[in-house]
């Protein structure tokens, strides 16, 4: 099978093996064993996550969410409420130190925590990108094995035609020569 690939490479790629990105040498072994290379890639990612990943891309994507941003206006409107309307001694009067002490440790909890759910899909969008182009090359040389195979075939066709209609012609010439004239010619 390697005489294959090389050979793959040499005809396909015009380029020797070795000189090839590891990559493209993936590619034209799984074409020389006629194997599939797609595969799912969420699969695979979401499979060698983390406990603390998980709970990161949870909180990304609750914190990314209308429903968080409903449920976070309302608290803070109802501790607003709470220590204006509501309470006669309130815990955190006007202007609300508290709760920008809460929303500020709120932020700096949150925003690495997002950075990290989008680090993640960003490394899982490259190798989505990497198999994408393993894919799409093994589809294009796979192709390009089909046109030489039905140029090769359609040459092959050709050259029985032509040897048919030389047949033919002599088989034309003879008759005719023997006849003492050529068809189509008047004696």
């Amino acid at each position: 099978m390697d005489k294959e690939v090389r050979d793959l490479a040499e005809r396909l790629l015009s380029r020797g093996y070795d000189d090839l990105p590891e990559r493209e040498k993936r590619v034209l072994r799984r074409i020389a064993a006629r194997a599939a290379i797609s595969r799912n890639i969420n699969e695979t990612f979401h499979e060698r996550l983390t406990f603390g990943q998980r709970v990161a891309d949870r909180v990304a994507a609750f914190g990314g969410s209308w429903r968080f941003i409903f449920l976070f206006g309302a608290v803070i409107l109802g501790w607003v409420a709470l220590n204006i309307w509501l309470i006669a001694v309130p815990p955190d009067p006007y202007p609300f130190v508290f709760l920008n002490l809460i929303l500020s440790m709120l932020a700096a909890i949150q925003a690495p925590v997002i950075m990290m759910s989008q680090n993640r899909q960003a490394a899982k969008d490259r190798v989505a990108a990497g198999h994408d182009y393993e894919v799409n090359l093994k589809a294009e040389l796979e192709i390009m094995s089909l046109h030489e195979k039905l140029d090769s075939l359609r040459q092959r066709e050709l050259v029985d035609h032509f040897a048919r209609v030389e047949t033919r012609i002599a088989e034309l010439l003879q008759g005719g020569i023997r006849a003492g004239s050529l068809p189509g010619s008047t004696p």
